[in-house]
């Protein structure tokens, strides 16, 4: 007999090896199901894994979900309980088998399995593995039929059954559009609305479900953790595994472990108990063999090692899983500072102090099955090729796939790992608890192995919520706290405490971490600028003025709001919702007062567009939501990269900046720095160079202009700064100014350049603030050395002798790549080069053009032409909307 033996944990790819023996063998259940409606009046095929929504729209019953007000429009198919079935074959020796179980791994989410007619289990928890005994069950010709009910229903049941309190929210903002209760179900919260994304509660199977038949044992998971001895100066491996042992007495077992690369390996004895069992292994790595560790981009490598785990039970039964393990260790340091009252926030990995840059990462489709290798690989390579080394997974979303966890080891990503849990209060009655625990178990086992994730996150603003009082609760605020203590202290923690040692565990985000613990885990002020991660969102101040942003320890939220380009929103509208004031842009926008508000704060720094083309008049609004955006974020998130070396006022020691967000849901105005489908917004460019290894950075404080200098690399620089003044009406600089030779610190924010704004317009003859722009950069003999960056002296609104240029581009093609030529008469700010619904991403974009001639390379994702690019260029600064 052919045995199948699957790798599920670790690897980059799932691994399948078939080998000549007796051991488990698996029947996937992928593929083509029937779905129907409660009344049968809707009977369609759809894929497995899917949903509801996405197999309608495939088959033609609804349209794309995501134009114009369809969101609104099929609310009915989230409020109707549907069913999937089919039928499917196993062997006629299926009923020879000590055990068969159906192993569901994701189901969304509240069903009732039925196997040739009997019921073998229910679920209602999107986020855990289900399996379910079947061995009486199964013969050679099955039928199976998954019953859901409808997730806004079971909420809403659920809410009502819980008599003693009301656990709020219990709706969503009325400008969400969204549906209630959904703290009362353990699915994807953001399903039912959030404000930046749709409603679309779905129902379906969306995860892997298979048949498993097998005798003695199956092992389920299989987890590995490195360690390091300081004292011996070695890295061992720890590994866990969990088994279903089905006999009724302790089964032995050899355990070969082998790392080839290491040459490693090691054979030992287990033994496994009736029922589920589990079993440590510990293997050291022989000390005079050199171990490459794992470190974040930007860092070094991300060096992995392939392991093969072979369990010997007898000589025709084997068990083998085939991983890729990584070595790197992480700690969360919080510490008295020097100077500051409060302590630091901030993780070493392998020893050393590291800047997290990036972002945060929400569900990239309200459909999982639409999120595909291509895309997901174009979201995260996006990250890194914007200098990015840490994404956090918010707690509304979902435990991202498999697939998500590998890339990012191969791509040096660290990952903030929320549980899911966001912007809301929960029960915490028997049954609730008991789910939630076999969730946080399951998503333990199933993601510690990966070096990745470097810390686990309890839920996104809940201890912020009770804290503030969002909710109106202060009169029962003790209940409240208690639940809260229950869920994310008592049962949470516990287990993260327990099953995963390897990275820290903190409640909330943002929490004042060791102070919110000392204050019985709910801080008077959990956005404490002394104490750990601050969420901070100003959309009334003006952005370009640092003095009114946190000095906080470490930025794990902030962001302004801009529009997607036209292009991504054609595919969703008509022209009549081409205006920023039409019913569409109203209802696509989730924030409540959003659209005025983009307008108000570029309405500071901008003279708004004035186009008597009423289209044209929404493409330049869009565009320069960008452009504020963009700005906005430059200078906030160098505030942050400035603040980690030094402490003022008692505040700094700034140690991360992730901004919100990096990718968005659908087609709609939010925080997001890439649109739905791919595209850069102007944003992500800026956070190319904001993020970039090393950078200058110039601000304005009491009148005196200072430029620090920034580096995250691992050696001191001997650099020069290069200091450029320019006029607005000319292109050669009016002045220039080479320093001596600076030191740029590894790892570290330090002044290197400090000068009154008057001095500098008294030196640069001619030049006033509202004449002359400033810009700088690094040079390593001769030669520069990372970004140029610039200092606006004053509102572009307020530019003299700012005129608008003559613009043009040409294409020449290199290579895998394309060559853009950008040619100008003159200054130009924001240069924005579009190629339509091409696919791929330019070198740079948005700039600030100071030469008569700049080369952009884009990069295709998607096979194209020098005359498919050259027709769909287009390439515009500023002063074209004016």
């Amino acid at each position: 007999m052919w045995c199948f033996v699957i790798s599920l944990l670790v690897g980059v790819l799932l691994v399948i090896r078939i080998s000549q023996c007796v051991g488990p063998q698996m029947y996937g259940l992928e593929g083509d199901w029937r779905i129907k409606n409660f009344n049968g009046s809707i009977s369609l095929q759809g894929k497995v894994p899917g949903c509801v929504h996405f197999a309608l729209f495939q088959q033609g019953v609804i349209k794309d979900p995501y134009y114009r007000f369809n969101d609104l429009e099929y609310r009915w198919i989230g409020l109707d309980n549907w069913s999937y079935s089919r039928t499917f074959a196993l062997p006629s020796n299926i009923s020879t088998w000590q055990k068969v179980n159906l192993v569901c791994e994701g189901m969304d989410t509240v069903a009732t399995i039925i196997l040739n007619d009997v019921t073998v289990g229910k679920t209602n928890n999107m986020f855990l593995r289900y399996v379910f005994d079947i061995t009486n069950l199964v013969k050679e010709d099955n039928f199976i039929q998954v019953a859901f009910l409808s997730a806004i229903s079971y909420a809403s049941q659920q809410s009502a059954a819980h008599t003693a309190y009301t656990v709020p929210p219990e709706c969503p903002p009325p400008v969400q559009k969204g549906e209630c209760h959904v703290n009362f179900i353990r699915k994807e919260q953001c399903s039912f609305s959030w404000d930046w994304g749709p409603s679309f509660p779905t129902q379906g199977i969306w995860r892997d479900i298979r048949i498993e038949a097998y005798n003695i044992c199956t092992l389920t998971y299989l987890t590995v953790t490195p360690f390091y001895v300081k004292n011996d100066h070695q890295w061992g491996l720890e590994i866990e595994a969990f088994f279903e042992v089905v006999c009724s007495e302790s089964v032995d077992s050899n355990a070969t472990i082998s790392i080839p690369e290491l040459k490693t390996k090691e054979t030992q004895k287990i033994q496994l108990l009736p029922g589920e069992s589990s079993s440590v292994l510990r293997v050291t790595v022989d000390k005079n063999i050199p171990v490459d560790l794992w470190w974040p981009n930007g860092h070094g490598n991300q060096t992995g090692y392939n392991m093969m785990v072979q369990f010997y039970f007898d000589e025709n039964y084997i068990i083998e899983r085939s991983t890729k393990v990584y070595f790197r260790t992480v700690e969360l340091v919080q510490e008295n500072i020097t100077g500051s009252s409060g302590l630091s926030f901030y993780f070493k990995i392998n020893d050393l102090p590291i800047f997290l840059k990036g972002s945060n990462w929400i569900p990239a489709d309200s459909f999982q099955e639409r999120v595909t290798t291509f895309s997901l690989e174009r979201l995260l390579q996006s990250a890194v090729d914007a200098n990015m080394n840490a994404l956090r997974v918010w707690g509304g979303g979902i435990y991202e796939q498999e697939e998500f966890y590998n890339r990012c080891n191969e791509l040096g990503i660290m990952i903030w790992q929320d549980f899911m849990f966001a912007c809301a209060l929960y029960p915490t009655d028997k049954d609730f608890i008991e789910s939630v625990r076999d969730e946080v178990t399951h998503q333990i086992r199933r993601l510690k192995s990966h070096p990745s994730i470097i810390i686990w996150s309890g839920n996104n603003e809940n201890e912020a919520a009770i804290a503030k009082n969002w909710y109106n609760i202060s009169s029962h605020k003790q209940i409240y706290t208690n639940d809260y203590v229950t869920l994310y202290v008592n049962n949470i923690q516990e287990i993260v405490q327990a099953k995963d040692k390897s990275r820290p565990y903190i409640t909330s985000s943002p929490t004042n971490g060791e102070e919110s613990v000392q204050e019985h885990w709910i801080a008077e002020n959990p956005y404490d600028n002394r104490y750990g991660d601050t969420h901070y969102y100003n959309y009334t101040k003006d952005c370009w003025n640092w003095t009114e942003f946190p000095k906080t320890r470490f930025a794990s939220e902030y962001g302004f709001q801009s529009w997607p380009s036209f292009n991504t929103l054609q595919k969703i509208s008509i022209p009549e919702d081409w205006s920023y004031y039409s019913t569409l842009s109203e209802h696509r926008q989730h924030h409540l007062k959003g659209n005025k508000e983009m307008m108000s704060q570029a309405e500071i720094h901008y003279h708004l567009p004035h186009s008597a083309d009423p289209v044209q008049n929404f493409k330049d609004m869009v565009y320069l939501t960008q452009v504020m955006q963009a700005q906005c974020i430059k200078v906030q998130t160098e505030f942050y990269r400035r603040s980690r070396s030094e402490i003022v006022n008692k505040l700094g020691h700034t140690m991360g900046a992730l901004y919100w967000q990096l990718n968005d849901i659908w087609q709609a105005p939010s925080w997001a720095s890439i649109e739905y489908g791919g595209k850069w917004k102007m944003l992500h460019y800026f956070a190319k160079n904001f993020f970039a290894p090393i950078l200058p950075v110039g601000f304005e404080e009491d009148e005196t202009l200072y430029i620090y200098g920034i580096s995250d690399l691992h050696i001191d620089w001997r650099m020069v700064l290069m200091i450029n003044v320019y006029q607005w009406y000319s292109l050669e600089p009016v002045c220039v100014r080479a320093t001596e030779y600076l030191t740029i610190k590894a790892g570290s924010a330090i002044s290197i350049y400090k000068e009154t704004v008057a001095s500098l317009l008294e030196r640069c003859s001619s030049c006033t603030r509202q004449s002359c722009v400033v810009t700088f950069y690094l040079q390593v003999y001769g030669q520069q050395y990372g970004p140029t960056n610039h200092h606006f002296l004053s509102s572009l609104k307020d530019a003299v002798g700012l005129e608008k240029p003559q613009l043009n581009a040409t294409v020449n093609h290199q290579g895998e790549a394309f060559t853009i030529t950008v040619q100008t008469t003159g200054i130009a700010p924001f240069v924005w080069l579009d190629v339509g619904d091409i696919a791929g991403r330019f070198e740079d974009n948005g700039f600030l053009m100071l030469q008569k001639t700049k080369e952009v390379t884009f990069y295709p994702w998607e096979p194209t032409s020098t005359a498919e690019l050259t027709k769909a260029l287009k390439v515009h600064s500023l002063l074209d909307i004016y």
